[in-house]
């Protein structure tokens, strides 16, 4: 059997729970003595100390696709903002890419640079999985994001957003306004319809709105792009002339959405935006158009991914876990943003 098959080859994946002590001290008060908690507190990490105290420098490789979206580059900046945080981090950073063979010769150089690990945000998944599964096969553990792999040996670790996430907390904030209207028409607009993602969104969306009787009643298919985001709306609109809401999957093409909406002076129905622009936010803040919501997929991924692939470096246990080491899968969450929360999302908002 080939090393690269043989999963006691890879890098083992930490999976044993920590010791913990119970202390069975006799106290009268429920409250612990101050000493414990100051002690306690301390605890997380290696060696006593918190993460983000310098440890041993670490050399990371970073690539990811062109910014060639506003979500793409605030993915980038925040990994890049995130590591001169650190001044136990070297960041080195391919040149952003959507030329696959070229990621693979970034990964290649990374690899006979001897990097300490790498976060790779892949523009194809399976395409990028051999070299990565080299990386890791050279002793170098592979944050993989936003995009998996094939092999579940090509990476140490794996952060996600959730596309089914974000369609069903669409689903059930529009669910909450419309529950009640069992006759309710509500339109999806989606990016690109076949792939793996979209057809997660949609699928999440659909299934919240069964639960309270609604379903969708016209979807189109946009681009991701913001004149395909335009077209796409249009179509819908002459289609549809009573619509009670829209979910649109991604705030990027969202501006091509808007612009359709505003030039047929349509306004009887609220929409639900996708991913979290700062733009988006901005527009719920104010109150004054037909955005009620977005729906947040996390552009801080990349940034998790340098966090992550430090603290695996220098060989420290995730904070605030009990269990050695960090996860193999980390799957971020999807909240709703509305007028009355979005002030603590307008931090992590990106430009469309």
């Amino acid at each position: 059997m080939s090393a690269r098959k043989n999963p006691r080859r890879m890098l083992a994946i930490p999976a044993a729970l920590a010791a913990s002590t119970l202390l069975l001290a006799g106290c009268v008060s429920n409250e612990p003595p101050e000493e414990e908690n100051d002690s306690m507190s301390q605890e997380s990490g290696s060696g006593g100390t918190t993460n983000d105290e310098p440890g041993e420098t670490v050399t990371i490789g970073f690539s990811a696709p062109a910014a060639d979206h506003g979500w793409m580059g605030a993915i980038t900046r925040a990994a890049l903002e995130t590591a001169e945080r650190y001044d136990d981090v070297e960041l080195r950073q391919a040149e952003a890419t959507n030329d696959v063979n070229m990621q693979i010769s970034h990964i290649e150089q990374f690899i006979n640079e001897g990097v300490d690990a790498i976060v790779l945000l892949p523009f194809d998944g399976d395409a990028l999985t051999e070299v990565s599964l080299d990386a890791m096969e050279a002793g170098i553990p592979v944050i993989n994001v936003d995009r998996e792999l094939s092999s579940p040996f090509a990476s140490r670790a794996t952060i996600l957003g959730d596309n089914y996430g974000m369609g069903v907390s669409a689903g059930t904030y529009i669910c909450e306004q419309l529950g009640d209207q069992p006759d309710a028409v509500v339109a999806e607009i989606q990016g690109i319809a076949n792939l793996p993602l979209t057809q997660d969104r949609s699928q999440g969306f659909a299934d919240a709105l069964s639960d309270c009787g609604l379903s969708v009643s016209t979807q189109v298919a946009a681009d991701f792009t913001i004149q395909g985001g335009e077209t796409a709306t249009s179509n819908l609109l002459q289609a549809e002339p009573e619509i009670d809401a829209i979910w649109n999957h991604d705030d990027d093409q969202g501006i091509g959405v808007m612009a359709a909406i505003e030039n047929a002076g349509r306004d009887e129905f609220f929409m639900v935006g996708g991913a979290g622009s700062l733009d988006v936010m901005e527009q719920i803040q104010a109150g004054d158009s037909v955005l009620r919501a977005t729906v947040i997929y996390p552009s801080t991924q990349a940034a998790d991914g340098i966090k992550l692939a430090r603290l695996i470096a220098q060989d420290k246990d995730m904070a605030d876990l009990v269990s050695a080491g960090a996860p193999h899968t980390i799957q971020l969450h999807a909240p709703v943003v509305t007028a009355d929360n979005v002030d603590q999302y307008l931090d992590l908002g990106f430009r469309s």
